[in-house]
C-alpha cells in the first residue's frame, strides 16, 4: 500500500535491539548500499560490526585507547574511519578488522570524521577547533589542508564533492567551497551538534542546543522553517532528512524519535512520541535504500533497530 500524502504516523516496529556495548554507544553508521550491516562505537573504545536482520555481532575492532565518537563508511565498504579520544583518526580493514593507518594532528579529541566520495581523503573535526583534511595516498602524515576559523569545538561535518559544511559550538556553520576557495559563515546563534544537507546542497538541517532545528537556505542563509517540541540542551544530537526530504527527524534528550513533516513544520503522531530509549538519543540514521528502516544510538548502552515498511519518514 502506498503512503498517503501529508504526515505520517511516526509510530514503528522495534525490530532489533543491540546490546554489544558496555556503556554508552555514540555513534551508529550504516553500511553504504544496500549491505545489512551497522557499524557502532561507543565509550567502551570499540567499534562492533552487526547485522540487525539477525541481531548478531560479526566483529569487534578494538585498537581506541579512548571513546570512540564517530564512524565514517567509505563508499565501498571495505574500509571505516574512526575517532574519539585518542586525537588520532584510525583507518580499519572491515574484513581483517586491523587498523591500516593512524593519523594523529590534532590537539584535541575528535568529534567527527568523514570521507570524501572515493574515500581518498578523510576530514577530521576536532574539540580543538580545526577541521584537518588528510590525502589517505599521500607517504607523509601532515594535513593537506587545515580550517582554523571555528573558535570552539567542531561537532558536526560533512564532505560533499565541492563544498564542507561544519558546524561548531561557536554557534556558526561554515561552507567551504573548495573550487571556489571560498568561505561562507552562518551565525545560528546557539551551539550547533548536526548539519546535514539536502541531496542537492541547496538546503540543510542545523540542530542546535535550544531545542531547535533549522532549515537553512544554503545560498543566503535564511531560515526556511523550525521544528521543535524536543529536548536538546546539553549533548550532542543528530538530525536527519527523511526519505525524500519530505519529513525531518531526531532523537532527543529524554530518549524519544521525534519526526515532522518538512513543509510546515507540523509534528508527526503521536505527538509527543513515547520514551523509546532509557537515556538520550545519541545518533539517528536511516537505512540508504530500504525505506521506513532507521537505526538509533542512545548513552543508555543499546542500538535499536526500526522499521515500518508503509511509511516514509
Amino acid at each position: 500500500m502506498a503512503p498517503s500524502r501529508g504526515p505520517q504516523p511516526l509510530a514503528r516496529s522495534l525490530h532489533q535491539t543491540l546490546s554489544f556495548h558496555k556503556g554508552p554507544v555514540h555513534v551508529v553508521r550504516y553500511a553504504k548500499g544496500s549491505a545489512k550491516y551497522i557499524l557502532s562505537g561507543g565509550q567502551d573504545r570499540t567499534v562492533r560490526l552487526c547485522n540487525p536482520q539477525l541481531g548478531t555481532e560479526i566483529k569487534s575492532y578494538s585498537a581506541h585507547g579512548y571513546e570512540v565518537l564517530s564512524i565514517a563508511v567509505a563508499h565501498d565498504n571495505a574500509r571505516f574511519a574512526s575517532s574519539g579520544g585518542d586525537r588520532s583518526v584510525f583507518i580499519w580493514d572491515v574484513t581483517s578488522g586491523s587498523t591500516i593507518r593512524r593519523i594523529a594532528g590534532h590537539l584535541q579529541r575528535i568529534n567527527v570524521v568523514d570521507f570524501n566520495a572515493d574515500a581518498t581523503v578523510v576530514a577530521s573535526g576536532s574539540y580543538d577547533s580545526t577541521v584537518k583534511l588528510w590525502d589517505l595516498r599521500a607517504p607523509n602524515r601532515n594535513p593537506i589542508q587545515s580550517l582554523e576559523d571555528a573558535r570552539d569545538s567542531v561537532q558536526t561535518l560533512h564532505v560533499g564533492p565541492t563544498q564542507i559544511l561544519t558546524g561548531s559550538v561557536d554557534g556558526h556553520v561554515r561552507t567551504y567551497d573548495l573550487r571556489k576557495g571560498e568561505l561562507r559563515s552562518d551565525y545560528i546563534g546557539f551551539p550547533v551538534t548536526s548539519v546535514v544537507p539536502t541531496q542537492d546542497y541547496t538546503t540543510y538541517l542545523v540542530m542546535t542546543l535550544d531545542g531547535h532545528i533549522r532549515l537553512m537556505d544554503a545560498s543566503s542563509g535564511r531560515r526556511l522553517n523550525d521544528f521543535s517540541g524536543h529536548k536538546h540542551s546539553s549533548y550532542r544530537c543528530r538530525t536527519v532528512f527523511g526519505h525524500g526530504e519530505a519529513t525531518v527527524a531526531c532523537g532527543d534528550e529524554a530518549g524519544a524519535v521525534w519526526a515532522w513533516d518538512i513543509l510546515d513544520a507540523t509534528a508527526l503522531q503521536p505527538n509527543p512520541p513515547p520514551q523509546v530509549h532509557h537515556k538520550v538519543v545519541t545518533w539517528i540514521e536511516h537505512h540508504p535504500t530500504e525505506v521506513g528502516e532507521l537505526v538509533t544510538a542512545s548513552a543508555d548502552g543499546t542500538v535499536k533497530v526500526w522499521q515500518h515498511p508503509e511509511q516514509r519518514l
